[in-house]
């Protein structure tokens, strides 16, 4: 039986883990088969970064944290909330794959690290979450930003693994890349893991899933069974506007 039934409009599954650990395709994957919302919310700390670089704010320089927060005041972010239609616009300019790219990916968990920065943005995410029928992926959902979601999911996934996957979404696959991969996820991770503000962490209450061997739809059919397990919601009709 269910811990408890919970109405799919107000369901919260909050997944966390680190980079190339499958969060954001699993996560897309169990929002579409539920019919919910999906939130990415490293893609809004990508869109805050990407829009620190384009006002010249180099955030790797603790010296420039005080821009970076001035940088909040008119930072303008619209995020799609559809699983199968993700983009993220600042102001009038789409930063759907700008956010990806290199630049951003370096400074990121500088901006991340910035108490004032988790605060705003800890906010928007709340109200973009509202009442539920969402699931919102990050590294200190079940922590932090969803404390009492009644799903949470912790993946985890080897170095070596979590190197490979995303080496290959760049399509750079030789040996020399993924180690270089490899050192840089290890730099994020302790960047993120060692952060006062915030850091990256595992619910207490979460489920671990090891998602080194496994693929991705074994990882959404698992992840769907605790939801089931948990509050008796089952794969169905979408519900509402998910934008």
């Amino acid at each position: 039986m269910p811990a408890a039934d919970i109405d799919r409009a107000s369901l919260v599954v909050a997944v966390d883990g680190p980079s190339g650990s499958g969060k954001s395709t699993v996560s897309r994957g169990v929002a579409r088969a539920l019919g919910l919302r999906y939130l990415d919310t490293g893609a809004i700390y990508r869109a805050l970064t990407w829009w620190v670089l384009r006002n010249g704010v180099n955030p790797v320089d603790p010296a420039e944290q005080p821009a970076v927060v001035a940088r909040l005041a008119d930072f303008d972010l619209r995020i799609s909330a559809d699983p199968a239609d993700q983009w993220a616009r600042v102001g009038d300019v789409d930063v759907t794959a700008a956010i990806r790219q290199a630049d951003v990916t370096a400074a990121v968990s500088a901006v991340s690290a910035v108490p004032q920065v988790r605060a705003e943005l800890l906010r928007l995410q709340r109200r973009l979450i509202g009442d539920g029928g969402i699931v919102v992926e990050g590294r200190d959902i079940g922590v932090t930003v969803c404390p009492d979601a009644p799903v949470k999911i912790f993946l985890t996934a080897s170095a070596a693994a979590r190197a490979g996957r995303r080496a290959l979404e760049f399509d750079q696959t030789d040996d020399g890349a993924v180690a270089a991969v490899q050192a840089d996820l290890a730099r994020r991770d302790r960047l993120d893991a060692s952060r006062a503000a915030s850091p990256l962490a595992e619910a207490a209450d979460a489920v671990e899933l090891d998602t080194t061997k496994l693929g991705v739809d074994e990882v959404v059919a698992a992840v769907l069974v605790v939801v089931r397990e948990r509050t008796g919601v089952a794969p169905g009709e979408r519900i509402g506007d998910p934008r």
